[in-house]
């Protein structure tokens, strides 16, 4: 058995044409979560609304979708809870930005202990991902 020194192999979700076009032609984000409930990208979407119109609770409640549908997909791709997720890789974006919409909404709800476990995340995953 050969050990990578450098760590785990960037884990890259597979590509998603047809919910990420509905999403970026600009389709309503709750018609694209119900079409596609696994799709973080649309959960993410409607967390950052509800962030920008301060609704903290319900933020906090896609954002925490988008981040365990994320998770299941994930992990059905070879993430072992551990090692980066790029940023760059655009269907990792719907999960980073879930991720970083749960952390916001926590933080604003006063859920310190899961913020900072959210920061953390994020940086383990990749420091490029959007910041909370």
């Amino acid at each position: 058995m050969q050990n990578n020194l450098l760590g785990p192999e960037p884990t890259r979700l597979p590509e998603r044409p047809e919910q990420q076009a509905a999403i970026d032609s600009g389709k309503d984000p709750a018609e694209v979560a119900a079409q596609w409930p696994d799709f973080s990208e649309a959960w993410a979407v409607l967390a950052e609304q509800a962030l920008d119109k301060g609704e903290h609770v319900a933020a906090y409640a896609y954002a925490r979708t988008g981040y365990h549908r994320g998770l299941d997909q994930l992990r059905r791709n070879g993430w072992k809870g551990f090692g980066p997720v790029p940023w760059s890789h655009r269907p990792n974006q719907g999960f980073l930005r879930a991720l970083a919409a749960l952390g916001k909404a926590a933080n604003a709800i006063g859920e310190t202990e899961e913020y900072d476990r959210v920061k953390k995340f994020i940086e383990d995953s990749d420091p490029a991902a959007p910041g909370i």
